[in-house]
């Protein structure tokens, strides 16, 4: 079990909210890290405190945090190695993502890239780990969404909110494990507490698999609107993405995202159920979900 506090990285994030939010209901606390200097509010669970520069301890370490969370992208968390170890950690949780196997290979450099860089930093977080017999799990959730802050449904209803219709490149049978923000938290903090689940990798992925389409069209209906769904063919979707791309909501879309509308990217989650109990929900958008 953790001390009566948990170090958190990453807390400002989507998952960080609902992290900081279960684990003051368990009566836990957190010492959130930050790079901007936060206000305490006097009397709270949350013990903010602002971060050094990476490579650094740098940030006074009053006592032990026996265990770590990490809901940042996880290549970050090697620039904090130091100061998890000055501590005294004996476990840190991470979280990865699914991007790590479904975007190897992509048409796009960008995305390569990411992939890469979660292989590379889970590496080197169970090298720096065992190096240092210091228990590890990394998480590797698949589509993230919720509040409204998602690069991912959020995305979709920001864009059909805009022109009142989304693309979709053929049938866009593609299956989908749409997976929300608290049940990440949740499993986060299933995974910080139970012994069997030390030193592993898990896939988290929703408690539903629907086609892509479909989870489309529960994002017009969640905005209260009728599914307008166009068909739009690969030439097409390549010069509008290259439009869009001046503008800085859409800089990050591709041509190889709307390729992967027809590819499966279904993981298994049966081994997080069974050594930790998670229990994802179904994809039910309500409005707390979407953007303002």
């Amino acid at each position: 079990m953790p001390d009566q506090k948990v170090g958190v990285l990453g807390a400002s994030s989507l998952v960080g909210g609902y992290l900081l939010a279960q684990l003051e209901e368990m009566g836990w606390g957190a010492v959130a890290f930050s790079r901007e200097k936060r206000v305490e509010n006097q009397g709270g669970a949350v013990d903010w405190r602002q971060l050094a520069a990476p490579g650094t301890i740098g940030t006074d370490i009053a006592s032990t945090i026996s265990h770590w969370i990490c809901v940042a992208p996880i290549w970050v968390l090697p620039d904090y190695f130091s100061l998890i170890e000055a501590s005294g950690a004996r476990r840190v949780v991470a979280l990865s993502s699914t991007s790590r196997f479904t975007k190897v290979g992509s048409g796009d450099t960008a995305e390569n890239a990411i992939a890469a860089k979660l292989i590379d930093a889970e590496a080197r977080v169970q090298a720096w780990a065992e190096g240092r017999g210091i228990e590890w799990v990394v998480l590797r959730p698949t589509l993230i969404y919720g509040q409204g802050r998602d690069k991912n449904i959020s995305e979709m209803a920001r864009f059909i909110r805009r022109f009142g219709f989304f693309p979709l490149l053929g049938s866009a049978q593609g299956l989908r494990q749409p997976i929300h923000a608290e049940d990440v938290a949740a499993a986060c903090v299933a995974a910080l507490q139970t012994p069997g689940a030390a030193n592993r990798a898990y896939n988290l992925s929703g408690g539903e698999t629907l086609a892509y389409r479909e989870m489309v069209a529960r994002v017009f209906a969640a905005l209260g609107r009728p599914a307008r769904l166009v068909t739009v063919p690969l030439w097409a979707f390549r010069l509008a993405v290259a439009v869009l791309r001046r503008l800085p909501r859409y800089r990050h879309w591709s041509a190889a995202m709307a390729e992967r509308m027809n590819r499966d990217l279904v993981f298994d989650h049966a081994e997080a159920a069974r050594d930790f109990g998670f229990k994802p929900r179904g994809f039910a958008l309500v409005a707390e979900d979407l953007p303002r």
